[in-house]
């Protein structure tokens, strides 16, 4: 048993307190040593804090009233806009966002071959394998984090505001917790585990 694996929690609830810049290059660098496909390590990671970050957050927030409006990306998923607002308040509180960016990928509004798509889904694998390594990370050192996927209700606000090149994948929202929640209900072994042969 790996403490971090089963200790970590998704924390929205940050105590108002910086993270030194050597704890989060750190968990960069964590995140940094996990497998990717052919090696490409496609992820970079953009550090937000301070007044980019209330910046960043206006991005996000200009994205969730277009979707909440007449001009929605996911029309399908308005009943998750009140998530978003949230997980909106959770990065304001916690002082550190990483913004994550697969490099080599395309923007979601873009068409791609298949070829294009099976090369940017193991390289979101990949993303997904550095992200898993820096909660972890994060974990064994106290800082507690919570992995963001809302920030596709605002994609093209926020990919305007990165302004650089590359598919915007996920946020990493860091800081000292500020709440310690419990261990939420998991599907069986028995349920999700299938032997063969």
């Amino acid at each position: 048993m790996i403490p971090a694996i089963y200790d970590r929690r998704s924390i929205r609830r940050f105590l108002d307190a910086p993270i030194s810049r050597e704890d989060i290059e750190e968990v960069i660098q964590s995140g940094m040593r996990a497998p990717s496909s052919k090696n490409r390590q496609p992820w970079r990671f953009v550090v937000v804090q301070g007044r980019e970050k209330e910046e960043m957050l206006e991005a996000f927030r200009r994205g969730i009233r277009r979707e909440k409006g007449g001009e929605a990306l996911l029309p399908q998923s308005r009943e998750h806009i009140a998530g978003a607002e949230r997980t909106a308040e959770v990065m304001a509180e916690a002082p550190v966002i990483l913004l994550v960016i697969d490099a080599l990928g395309k923007s979601i509004l873009a068409g791609q071959t298949p070829e294009e798509r099976v090369s940017e889904i193991c390289d979101v694998q990949s993303i997904g394998a550095a992200i898993q390594n820096m909660l972890l990370a994060a974990e064994d050192k106290g800082i507690g984090s919570l992995w963001i996927c809302d920030i596709f209700f605002a994609y093209p606000e926020l990919s305007r505001w990165l302004d650089r090149e590359g598919e915007l994948v996920a946020a990493v929202a860091l800081g000292l917790p500020g709440e310690s929640p419990g261990a939420r209900l998991r599907k069986s072994f028995q349920e999700i585990v299938e032997w063969r042969g």
